[in-house]
């Protein structure tokens, strides 16, 4: 059986209006914007409104998307929408953005990967394209980890934001696209990053909310040292199956988690920064919509030409991990 070639069509990104400073934050626990920019790169985060959900992020990110790729919500196949945040337990939030855009015959769902989550969308959703099972889907990574961030633990109120990201993937010319998907996990990690109350292990109850388990709680050192190790592998990997080399990298689109954590992967590959999309300074970490949106900002910005090699690569609670090379 032949596949299609599968690339992406159109990006687009959204991000709320408020701006969480470092200097706010030193107003509202121990820490210092010296202290944050140093130890993770970030300078500001995005919040959404009380009023704004991860459905309405979701739905300005793929109207961009959408118009940029030349293709209608009504020819839109599949919605995968990945998220740690979804509007509510169900229905999914991809229903949610599926009635906003009027995307009337798509098939749509929510995929959980936390940071991984985009690109884990990805491989599926180029999987039905490629078997000529769809033709378009639109693939969104959208969070709004405010609502879910607890703004007196200093190690973890420092890192997270709200935003969106969006593409519109489908057929492209033999030689382009998506070349590889490399996709893991290791359960035996899930403990070191989590929400562990509100699911069916701890059903929402007062001695759950008394101890903050709706909030994330995250073994900072450990991630910190398996996403090192985990970026660098995973990029090589997909390289590999894309029979292709690290010389060939014309923009690495990382996880916009932390700068050290983004630099050595640039040291495991031998790549100067001028080579990495990195915007974790304006956003923070927006676990599945970091990717799509530094993707949608390196566009928007003239970073990416046809005919470049780009490689999309993350880790996430799971633990997770997953990276793609894409020929633009």
């Amino acid at each position: 059986m032949k596949l299609t070639p599968v690339g992406i069509l159109g990006s687009g990104k959204y991000v709320p209006e408020r701006v969480l400073t470092n200097f706010d934050l030193e107003q509202m626990v121990e820490t210092n914007d010296e202290w944050i920019r140093t130890r993770t790169g970030i300078s500001e985060r995005r919040l959404a409104s009380a009023e704004e959900a991860s459905s309405d992020l979701a739905y300005h990110a793929s109207v961009i998307a959408l118009e940029r790729a030349g293709v209608k919500p009504e020819e839109i196949d599949l919605i995968v929408v990945a998220t740690v945040t979804p509007d509510m337990a169900f229905p999914s939030t991809a229903c949610h953005l599926q009635a906003k855009l009027g995307a009337k015959k798509a098939a749509a769902f929510d995929l959980s990967a936390a940071c991984s989550g985009f690109i884990y969308g990805l491989a599926n959703a180029a999987n039905f394209i490629a078997t000529g099972t769809y033709k378009y889907a639109l693939v969104v990574g959208a969070e709004c980890l405010s609502k879910i961030t607890d703004y007196t633990d200093r190690n973890t109120c420092i890192l997270f934001g709200d935003g969106a990201g969006a593409v519109v993937i489908g057929p492209v010319e033999e030689g382009r696209g998506f070349q590889s998907f490399e996709l893991g996990a290791d359960g035996t990690g899930a403990d070191l990053l989590k929400i562990s109350g509100g699911g069916s292990r701890c059903p929402a109850s007062p001695d759950s909310l008394e101890g903050k388990q709706h909030f994330i709680q995250m073994a900072g050192s450990e991630v910190f040292k398996f996403a090192v190790r985990i970026m660098g592998n995973a990029a090589e990997e997909a390289l590999r199956k894309a029979g292709r080399d690290k010389s060939d990298i014309d923009l690495l689109v990382p996880h916009q988690a932390n700068i050290r954590i983004i630099q050595a992967s640039l040291n495991r590959l031998d790549l100067p920064e001028e080579k990495c999309m990195i915007n974790l300074n304006k956003y923070g970490n927006v676990s599945a919509a970091s990717i799509p949106i530094a993707l949608a900002e390196a566009v928007e910005e003239g970073r990416v030409k046809e005919g470049d090699c780009l490689v999309l690569v993350g880790f996430g609670g799971g633990l997770t991990w997953g990276a793609s090379v894409l020929i633009w």
